[in-house]
């Protein structure tokens, strides 16, 4: 396992060798020095996954000892990737030494061919969804401009997948920008097209037709490691957050959270957090100070917390997501969704309200609020693309209110998707399949 220095990408890249190793599949995950003690306790197989450090070089312009995105800001996450870059020939004397079948990797565009040298296959294991790749990376799109982004490539599934001006901007944007020393798109295209097979965390029964998009772009294998659930809470929910949720009736709070590496600015911070004050329900917020500010408190609106003193609650760190959200009294789910937090509001009762702030996640808005209609996605300015507390209001009042035929068909559709989810043996039944996949990869032609 080889992937980007972001907590997001190794938390994915560590739930699947968990599962590989359930069956039995060594696995040696190569990562920082100092990052391994962030996620070594979440290894479930320590006689099977082997954590292998690499050394991170310098690079000008980060801060001495930098080895991961959550070490800077956001504008300087690029260079992370310049300096992970550098350990290439360190990755080509372990992988000599260790001679695996296979690399799993997802931005380190020259490892296939590293890989092929030494006569190891390389599989792109994409953390975003199939949905997201085929919508923006497809060899359909010979240029990308805001028009061409604005609508989906040709021969894209059928689907209400569709960019607003500003979304299509900023898109291109970030498809151009350095990342390594190169533009993001070039480098993803490599990735995509060097790799021996393309593989993603999601199952056929919501993402099939985009898989089957991918596979006919790019000619080679999708294969699907399933939904990968996260783990279950091996703790109980700590008495604070008992108390306090406790004390709600059920399927009244709101509970929002961004993940751990959204940064809002202070005016989008809150105006969320005034629409929440509008709607009259009790919440909870699970934020990171916006741009600027040291503390959420610091960054609170005017007289904010006197008035939901009681029934409001605005907390700046990490938190028990999993055991929140399967509170009785949590009822609604503010996401920005990124795909694992999505797998996990998913699997919940909560009503969902959608609040994409970057590329990926507002695929996968779309995808959830327009083709599967499993929640409501906050309006923004057509030009700004900044919301509103008006809108947050509305749409948290849209899916909470029990006689709106939205909430009731949100409501079914997630009921239907849940269901699904949650069949019996689906995750086990898609990892014994990605092995088996990774299995006739061996097998000559």
């Amino acid at each position: 396992m080889v992937c980007h220095e972001s907590m997001t990408h190794l938390n994915t890249f560590l739930q699947l060798s968990n599962k590989l190793a359930e069956r039995g599949h060594k696995i040696s995950f190569l990562l920082p020095e100092k990052t391994l003690s962030k996620i070594e306790p979440f290894n479930l197989h320590n006689h099977l996954i082997n954590f292998v450090p690499v050394t991170v070089p310098c690079v000008d312009g980060l801060p001495p000892g930098t080895e991961a995105t959550t070490d800077v800001p956001y504008p300087l996450q690029p260079l992370v990737m310049t300096a992970m870059d550098l350990t290439e020939p360190a990755i080509e004397a372990i992988l000599f030494v260790l001679k695996p079948h296979f690399v799993l990797y997802d931005y380190t565009h020259w490892l296939p061919t590293l890989a092929h040298k030494l006569g190891i296959k390389a599989v792109l294991y994409c953390s975003v969804s199939s949905v997201i790749v085929g919508y923006l990376l497809s060899p359909e799109r010979k240029i990308l401009t805001e028009a061409d982004l604005m609508k989906p490539p040709p021969g894209f599934p059928s689907s209400m997948i569709k960019l607003s001006a500003h979304e299509a901007r900023r898109l291109v944007f970030a498809t151009v920008q350095d990342f390594g020393g190169i533009p993001f798109t070039e480098r993803q295209l490599l990735c995509l097209t060097l790799c021996y097979a393309i593989s993603f965390k999601t199952c056929k029964e919501i993402e099939g037709p985009y898989c089957d998009y991918l596979q006919t772009q790019f000619g080679k294998p999708v294969i699907l490691a399933g939904p990968e659930f996260p783990e279950p809470p091996c703790s109980a929910l700590d008495d604070k957050w008992v108390n306090l949720l406790g004390g709600f009736e059920a399927k009244s709070l709101i509970y929002c959270a961004f993940g751990s590496e959204c940064i809002m600015n202070k005016n989008q911070f809150q105006e969320l957090l005034l629409g929440f004050e509008l709607t009259g329900f009790p919440f909870l917020a699970v934020l990171k100070p916006p741009i600027g500010c040291d503390t959420v408190e610091s960054a609170l609106p005017e007289g904010f917390v006197e008035r939901v003193k009681g029934r409001g609650f605005v907390h700046g760190s990490l938190i028990q997501q999993q055991l929140i959200l399967n509170h009785p009294s949590v009822g609604c789910f503010v996401i920005h969704c990124g795909s694992s937090s999505l797998l996990e509001a998913m699997m919940t009762e909560c009503q969902l309200v959608l609040l994409p702030t970057v590329g990926d996640q507002i695929i996968n808005a779309r995808l959830m609020g327009g083709d599967l209609k499993v929640g409501v996605e906050i309006e923004k300015g057509k030009e700004g693309g900044l919301f509103t507390r008006e809108g947050v209001y509305k749409a948290v009042k849209t899916v909470m209110d029990k006689n709106s035929e939205v909430a009731k068909q949100v409501r079914e559709n997630h009921g239907i998707q849940r269901e699904l989810l949650m069949k019996q043996g689906i995750e086990s039944s898609y990892i014994d399949g990605f092995v088996q996949n990774l299995h006739d990869l061996l097998m000559p032609n």
